[in-house]
């Protein structure tokens, strides 16, 4: 492999990672919170 596509290569698996990151980090920052349950309903023990 010649070097420029060694470094397209990095750059290409950096982005594809990256947005994995991104994405799981934006995911965890807005989860929504639990619901109450309805009244009547017990929580699970």
């Amino acid at each position: 492999m010649s070097t420029g596509a060694i470094i397209m290569m990095i750059i290409a698996i950096a982005v594809v990672w990256g947005g994995l990151v991104a994405a799981i980090v934006r995911l965890r920052r807005q989860a929504p919170e639990p619901e109450e349950p309805p009244p009547g309903v017990r929580p699970a023990e």
